[in-house]
C-alpha cells in the first residue's frame, strides 16, 4: 500500500463500512417488517442491500486488517475466494440494476398493467436469474486468472485481489487473457448498461408526454434514485475494467477500487431513502411507541 497515511485511511474505511452495515441492514429490516413496503421496488432494493452487505464484507475486513497490521498479506485460497465473490456479486449487481430499470419502465410507461406484469412469481424468477448468472459469469475469469504462473514476489499492488492487479504479477505473456477478459467485461457491462439506457429512453419519452409538473416530479422521483446508483456503479466499473491501461496511474486505480468497494455501497441506502417519504414513514411507524 503506497498511500501516505494508512491510519487515516483505516478510520475512513471503518466509518464507511459501519454506515454500509447500518444503512443496508435498515433497508432490509424495514422492508420486511412493514407490509406496505412489500412491493417490487423494495423487493429488489432489499436484494441490492443484501448484495452490498455481502460485497463489502468479503473485502473490507481483510482490507482493514492489512491497513492496521504489520503483515499486509492474504492467503492464496483467500485471494481466490475474494476474487470469485467480488466478481460474482459485481455481475449480479449489473443484472439487478437492469431488472430494476425494467421495473421503472413498467411503472411509468405501463402503470395500469404494473401489478399484472410484475407479479410475485416473476420477481422471484428475476432475482434467481440475477444471482445465478452473476456467479456463473465469475467462474470463468477466476479460473483463468489463477491458472497463470505468478512471479516469485507474489505482491499484489492493490487493496484487494482484483483481476487487473493479479494479471500484472503473472510471469507469462498475458495479452491473450487480457483481451479475452476485456471482451467478456465489455459484453457483460455494455449489454446491461445498454438495456438500462433503452429503458430510460422510453421513460424520458413517457415523461415528456406528462403535462403536469407534479406528474413529472412524481415520475422522476420513482426512478431518480435508481439512475444515480446506476451512474455511480457503472461509472467506476467502466473506469477500472474497460478504460485503457495507461489512462490512470496505479494510485488512481486504487482510489477507484476504494470508491466502488467502500463508498458506493455506503451511499446506496442514502440515495434510495433520503428523499423517500414512504420509507421515512415506515421507519417512524417502527420506532413509534404507539403502533397506531
Amino acid at each position: 500500500f503506497n498511500f501516505s497515511n494508512p491510519m487515516v485511511l483505516f478510520l475512513i474505511i471503518s466509518v464507511m463500512y459501519i454506515l454500509t452495515l447500518l444503512g443496508n441492514t435498515a433497508i432490509i429490516l424495514v422492508s420486511y417488517l412493514n407490509l406496505k413496503l412489500h412491493t417490487p421496488m423494495y423487493f429488489f432494493l432489499s436484494n441490492l442491500s443484501f448484495l452490498d452487505l455481502c460485497f463489502t464484507t468479503s473485502i473490507v475486513p481483510q482490507m482493514l486488517w492489512n491497513l492496521k497490521g504489520p503483515e499486509k498479506t492474504i492467503s492464496y485460497t483467500g485471494c481466490v475466494i475474494q476474487l470469485y465473490i467480488a466478481l460474482g456479486l459485481g455481475s449480479t449487481e449489473c443484472v439487478l440494476l437492469t431488472v430494476m430499470a425494467y421495473g421503472c419502465f413498467i411503472a411509468i410507461c405501463q402503470p395500469l398493467h404494473y401489478g399484472v406484469i410484475i407479479h410475485p412469481k416473476l420477481l422471484q424468477q428475476l432475482a434467481a436469474v440475477a444471482w445465478t448468472s452473476g456467479f456463473m459469469e465469475s467462474t470463468v475469469p477466476t479460473s483463468l486468472v489463477f491458472q497463470l504462473p505468478l512471479c516469485s514476489h507474489h505482491r499484489v499492488d492493490d487493496f484487494m485481489c482484483e483481476e487487473p492487479a493479479l494479471i500484472k504479477i503473472a510471469c507469462v505473456d498475458t495479452n491473450f487473457l487480457e483481451n479475452e477478459l476485456f471482451i467478456a467485461t465489455v459484453l457483460y457491462v455494455v449489454i446491461a448498461l445498454g438495456l438500462i439506457l433503452v429503458s430510460y429512453g422510453c421513460i424520458v419519452r413517457s415523461m415528456l408526454r406528462i403535462k403536469s409538473t407534479e406528474g413529472r416530479k412524481k415520475a422522476f422521483g420513482t426512478c431518480g434514485s435508481h439512475l444515480i446508483v446506476v451512474v455511480l456503479f457503472f461509472g467506476t466499473i467502466i473506469s477500472v475494467y474497460i478504460q485503457p491501461k495507461r489512462k490512470y496511474t496505479q494510485n488512481h486505480r486504487k482510489f477507484l477500487t476504494l470508491f466502488y468497494t467502500v463508498v458506493t455501497p455506503s451511499l446506496n441506502p442514502l440515495v434510495y431513502t433520503l428523499r423517500n417519504k414512504e420509507f421515512k414513514w415506515a421507519i417512524k411507524r417502527l420506532l413509534a411507541r404507539d403502533p397506531s
